[in-house]
């Protein structure tokens, strides 16, 4: 059996980087977990002192264009608003009225817009990464990052509860106590408490995560098949499956607003939770 000729760093097999073919006597390189592993760009890969790898640097780069793109639009806004400028204010009107203002009502939600329009657009930049040239790779497959994301909203969402309705109130809130329940309250009472602190923030960071690993698991399986098959008859084989790479990059596009959109929805379903009087 034919290896297949990977690059020096064993963590990171892509298609372009296999002499592997079909025919050729070897088997398939299938994307795995050992395709989210990566070798540090600085730092020692024992884990020792400090460590900075490819994800890392996506997230920060990430960072700095949402910050200067919204600073670039917004530093010296004009009555009549030009290109940049109209591109951020729809986007941002968009998470305001379309999310916010619908969840959490515009008395109260105006306060939260900054924070949904911060989620917002960095994780849809983070997601967006995937199909970006040589970075390739989507950040919120990394579950540690949507993990942080969601316990910035858990936390305030917690704190949230307990300064709008103090302790005793705020436990009726998680439990949802309903004394017309009658027996079975105890039981209900002791479901909501688990399925709201700590089911929801599992959910609400496993969802972006699986959503995203998902994809970019698929589209490494389409991108490394139309390589391998690229081969005598083969060739055939991977006209189709490069169409697919086509469909599911275009898919993934859909899938990266979605998942943004839905992780700021459902963390203004929690603030308008925290918020709305318990009867």
């Amino acid at each position: 059996m034919k290896e297949p000729a990977v690059s020096a760093d064993p963590t990171q097999v892509l298609a372009f980087e296999t002499d592997c073919h079909l025919f050729d006597g070897c088997g398939f390189p299938a994307p795995g977990l050992h395709s989210f592993l990566f070798e540090p760009l600085l730092g020692d890969a024992d884990g020792n002192g400090f460590y900075f790898n490819k994800p890392m640097l996506l997230a920060l780069l990430g960072s700095i264009i949402v910050v200067g793109f919204f600073w670039a639009a917004f530093a010296r806004p004009k009555v009549v608003p030009g290109k940049l400028q109209m591109v951020a204010e729809a986007g941002y009107d968009f998470v305001r009225r379309g999310i916010v203002y619908e969840t959490i009502g515009k008395k109260e939600g105006e306060k939260y817009v900054p924070l949904a329009v911060s989620l917002f657009f960095f994780i849809w930049m983070m997601n967006l990464w995937s199909i970006v040239p040589v970075a390739a790779f989507p950040v919120t497959s990394i579950i540690a990052y949507p993990a942080i994301l969601a316990l910035i909203v858990y936390i305030t969402w917690v704190s949230l509860t307990f300064k709008r309705h103090g302790f005793v109130g705020a436990l009726k809130n998680f439990t949802g106590y309903d004394k017309s329940l009658g027996p079975v309250l105890p039981l209900a009472m002791t479901i909501e408490f688990f399925s709201n602190l700590l089911v929801r923030p599992f959910t609400h960071a496993v969802r972006l995560f699986a959503n995203m690993f998902a994809g970019h698991t698929l589209l490494l399986l389409f991108t490394i098949a139309s390589w391998y098959m690229l081969n005598g008859i083969g060739i055939a084989y991977a006209g189709v499956s490069f169409v697919m790479v086509i469909i599911m990059t275009a898919f993934e596009l859909f899938i990266q607003a979605v998942q943004a959109y839905v992780f700021v929805l459902l963390t203004c379903t929690f603030i308008q939770g925290a918020l709305a009087e318990h009867h």
